[in-house]
């Protein structure tokens, strides 16, 4: 019964959707305010629809309902209750009901901040909402309905697939979702915006919020799925450069210039044809990411469908709302009025350049990722584009883009002092220069493109600590008084400063990688490998049983300096529902660095075949994303972000009437 209350509750939501749709545009069209009214209660009802329905099949997969077809595919009675919850989403149908429940989850979110906006848009945002939950919701229940019933049911399900079952898994696709569906609010206000005629500062103050927000999410869901990756496929690499993780860095790479461009139009009035484009460009690569994983074109770990029928439905609706959204923008964008001037050298220049950076960027993973598929498609050939092109292409255009980025956060508005800056950062520029010959001197004969990175990475830090230092102590009389000005330099400079240095963290941990050593043997007990400065000694195996797997175990003692500082025990698992081995890499952190390990089978005479790997600085990847993130929630609680942005008298009354 609460399988098909579930069912039912999609239904309902569906026709909700399609008067949230229908009847707020209707009345932005028509100025009517108590059809533009019903978009606030829709959002809500939508919202506690689809809740009712995901509630149900968690309900489902908890109670191992193996009726339930979706539950049968995917479960397993003897899953541990994490992975039974986690498998909601750990599969076409429940991963589409997860995307639709954050959908209409952000479009709640919006419809409770109704009073902060004006009424038309406000309106126009919850109808272009409500028109892509309603597409959705029609997606799942004719293609893709997670509550169809298995009759007669099986007395035991066929598990969910083994690699999946694991923490990382557990949390980045909701991670991702949260990022991928954040930016349709962007693009609900962005066509929300060519409907109701009205661009304009204000309107950027609604939307950076929620791109924020959404960049963040993103941001953590793709470090969560390189560390996933990283450690639970044995391969010891931290990205592949596979398609779909390009479908999650193309959005990325287009938010972040998204989150820069509305700062330019929020605080000068400029850039509105721009930042409008990117609200649209970003959320279609968001789309074009679902496309992917779901459509069949690809064959990856990542996907999660090959239902080409499904592909074409998927592909009828992003065709459908880019296409409309870039047809309206056509229409629309010209009628926009242009916004304040500025000088080459300034903040605004600046944040243009980094925006075209970025677009540039975007475009060559775009090309890179979907030209093969076009290829194949036109005329059956196959080629492979890997590492090779997308390092030649991204690496010439990231590097002068992270130069920049401190350069940029010091420049002021309107009219920038280059030289003035210059000399302000003429510390930060020098210590960065003598860390870059520093590492080069003490590793010399090794690469030489990675100490360059390093020095890369630390600019990146100094440079983002050097502006913040300026802001505190120009004109300051005393130490007390600088640091009493930077406890009060809004947050949104903090956050900046903080992203950045972020970044700069993340790029010495993927520089380092140039040091990383790799070994590779076959080893018995009591053999030994060297891994960078330690000793790996396997000391035994073992075989242990988990909730639902029997795992053969490779014990492995790290010893330095004659004395065992740790161990590390990577493993072979044979899950009972599904006979498909899966390894677990063995894994110690000293400092930030790691020692990694993987193994093969098992042979007859007692030997196995080790991967082994010392990485230095391999953590500061992933700790440099974190604190990205932290850098994002920081500028997110800034006090712009938090209240409401002013709104003219007569858009006030009108919203009241």
């Amino acid at each position: 019964m609460i399988v098909e209350i579930g069912h039912y509750a999609l239904v309902l939501a569906l026709a909700v959707a399609l008067v949230q749709t229908a009847l707020p545009l209707w009345g932005v069209v028509a100025r009517d305010p108590a059809l533009m009214a019903t978009a606030r209660p829709a959002a809500f009802a939508s919202f506690a629809l689809v809740i009712v329905a995901y509630a149900a099949l968690t309900w489902a997969y908890m109670v191992s309902d193996f009726s339930v077809l979706n539950v049968a595919s995917n479960s397993h009675s003897m899953k541990p209750l994490v992975y039974k919850i986690s498998g909601v989403w750990a599969n076409h149908e429940g991963s589409m009901l997860l995307w639709v429940s954050i959908l209409v989850l952000f479009a709640a979110l919006v419809a409770a901040r109704a009073s902060e906006m004006p009424l038309r848009l406000h309106a126009a945002v919850l109808g272009v909402q409500g028109s892509i939950t309603a597409a959705f919701l029609l997606f799942v229940l004719a293609a893709s309905n997670p509550f169809e019933r298995l009759l007669p049911a099986p007395l035991e399900g066929r598990g969910l697939n083994p690699i999946l079952q694991d923490p990382g898994l557990a949390i980045h696709p909701p991670l991702l979702y949260v990022g991928y569906v954040g930016f349709s609010i962007a693009f609900s206000f962005a066509v929300g915006a060519l409907i109701h005629g009205r661009i304009d500062a204000v309107w950027a103050r609604f939307v950076r919020p929620w791109t924020l927000l959404a960049w963040v999410f993103l941001t953590v869901g793709i470090a969560m799925g390189s560390y996933w990756a990283y450690y639970e496929l044995g391969w010891g690499g931290w990205w592949f450069w596979d398609p779909v993780e390009n479908a999650s860095l193309m959005p990325w790479l287009a938010g972040t210039a998204l989150l820069h461009s509305t700062l330019v139009m929020e605080k000068r009035d400029a850039l509105k044809v721009w930042t409008i484009l990117l609200s649209i460009l970003t959320f279609s690569l968001s789309l074009l990411g679902t496309f992917l994983v779901r459509s069949g074109v690809l064959t990856s770990v990542h996907t999660f469908a090959s239902d080409p029928a499904r592909g074409q439905f998927i592909l009828g609706i992003l065709t459908f709302f880019i296409g409309g959204a870039f047809a309206l923008f056509a229409w629309r964008g010209p009628m926009l009025k242009q916004g304040g001037l500025f000088a080459p050298i300034s903040r605004e220049g600046a944040l243009v350049l980094n925006n075209l950076l970025l677009a540039a960027l975007t475009a060559g993973v775009f090309i890179g990722t979907l030209y093969p598929l076009a290829l194949e498609a036109w005329d059956g050939s196959k080629i492979s584009v890997g590492a090779p092109f997308f390092d030649a292409v991204t690496i010439p255009i990231a590097v002068p883009l992270l130069l920049l980025i401190p350069f940029g956060t010091a420049l002021a508005w309107k009219r920038g002092d280059l030289l003035g800056v210059a000399q302000r950062m003429a510390f930060a520029i020098g210590l960065s220069v003598l860390i870059t010959v520093g590492v080069w001197a003490y590793t010399r004969g090794g690469p030489v493109a990675a100490p360059l990175g390093i020095g890369l990475g630390a600019w990146l830090i100094l440079g983002s600590a050097a502006e913040i230092v300026a802001r505190s102590t120009r004109g300051a009389a005393s130490l007390g008084i600088a640091f009493r000005r930077a406890v009060g330099l809004p947050r949104s400079a903090w956050g900046a400063a903080v992203a950045h240095a972020g970044m700069g963290i993340t790029v010495i941990g993927i520089a380092a990688t140039a040091w990383g050593v790799e070994n590779i043997a076959k080893v018995r007990v009591g053999d030994a490998l060297q891994a960078g400065p330690y000793e790996v000694r396997l000391d035994r195996t073992f075989v242990r049983n988990g909730p639902d797997f029997r795992e053969t175990v490779a014990s492995f003692a790290v010893v330095k300096d004659g004395r065992e500082i740790g161990r590390i025990e990577p493993g072979k698992r044979i899950f009972v529902a599904q006979t498909m081995p899966t390894s677990e890499a063995g894994l110690m952190t000293a400092g930030v660095g790691q020692v990694y390990a993987s193994i093969g089978e098992f042979e007859d005479d007692g030997s196995v075949g080790v991967r082994l790997y010392w990485k230095p600085l391999v953590t500061l990847i992933w700790i440099g994303s974190v604190i990205m993130a932290l850098g994002g929630l920081l500028s997110m609680a800034d006090r712009r972000a938090r209240v409401a942005a002013p709104v003219r008298a007569a858009a006030t009354g009108a919203a009241r009437a």
